[in-house]
């Protein structure tokens, strides 16, 4: 029997393969094609203190290797999301993570103070690659010192799993990290999507109708690999990895240099079940291997 349990923060997962934000809506979407019990942890499509209607379409293209997004966030706001979608989340037995994101700095501390009020949450990702109204657009991890700020912000109103997912669209995401990280977050997720472009050449218009949009899927991989060592090496809390996750080999490399956890997303678009075939994989890899904890893969790279 495989030891398949991580600890981040005060909580245990039954195992480190969660589903991305966005990519497994509230789960009881999936509730009959997959076994959702089985995933370490179901992180939320964002919820923000406000009903948004996203944007306007085409809000999705696919790219060789990949796609690109630009959704908008849309979702029913706080307070529906306590009345609508907590009750079917709160009958799940595996780790539940609310995605939180805010226009302002107050905003995250705010709908995280709301959610607290709520059982059957283990924890939030704060999702810092949301534009800041107020800083002319920038998302709330371009600047570490506003990064810090609102994770601090957050952590007064909580006692709960605070998670902050951050964008590779930095200069220095281990820069970034450190500053959540003395902002008071427990963990790090990353990477968030690479901004990318499509262009129709028959009608020269831009594929998205927001023009840029978000770019994952296999692709963003090796950027993806490279930012979560390089956070690894600059923070003592663990690090979630996403980005271009499509298999347990994939899943594997993340964890062998230094991620404690992965979360499975573009994936889940063409399989509802990838998540659940990635443990297995794992799980299959440590029978073979003689490898009895899954934690004693995790910062293994040979350097």
């Amino acid at each position: 029997m495989i030891d398949a349990r991580v600890h981040i923060g005060q909580v245990c997962f039954d195992n480190p393969v969660m589903v991305a934000s966005g990519t497994f809506g509230y789960a009881a979407e999936f509730e009959g094609l997959v076994d959702i019990n089985a995933i370490g942890a179901i992180v939320t499509k964002t919820v923000t203190l406000e009903p948004r209607p996203g944007n306007p379409p085409p809000r999705i293209v696919e790219t060789p290797s990949g796609m690109i997004n630009s959704i908008g966030l849309p979702n029913v706001g706080v307070e529906q999301f306590i009345t609508e979608k907590m009750p079917f989340l709160s009958t799940l037995t595996t780790r539940i993570i609310v995605n939180v994101a805010g226009k302002v700095n107050e905003e995250f501390a705010q709908i995280v103070a709301r959610l607290d009020e709520v059982p059957g949450i283990d924890g939030y990702e704060l999702n810092y690659s949301c534009p800041n109204v107020k800083e002319g657009g920038l998302s709330f991890s371009a600047d570490p010192a506003i990064a810090e700020k609102v994770t601090k912000l957050v952590r007064q109103k909580t006692k709960r799993l605070v998670i902050a997912k951050l964008t590779p669209n930095v200069t220095s995401i281990g820069e970034i990290g450190q500053a959540v990280q003395n902002g008071g977050a427990d963990a790090i997720s990353a990477i968030n999507t690479l901004v990318g472009m499509a262009v129709d050449i028959n009608s020269r218009k831009p594929k998205i109708a927001t023009i840029t949009g978000g770019l994952s899927g296999p692709a963003i991989k090796p950027v993806a690999l490279a930012k979560v060592f390089e956070l690894v090496q600059c923070v003592n809390i663990p690090v979630i990895a996403i980005g271009g996750i499509m298999s347990w080999q994939d899943a594997l490399e993340f964890l062998i240099v230094g991620a404690r956890a992965i979360q499975v997303g573009t994936a889940n678009f063409m399989d509802p079940g990838a998540a659940t075939k990635t443990l297995d994989g794992l799980l299959s890899y440590c029978r073979e291997n003689g490898i009895s904890r899954i934690v004693d893969v995790i910062g293994t790279l040979k350097t």
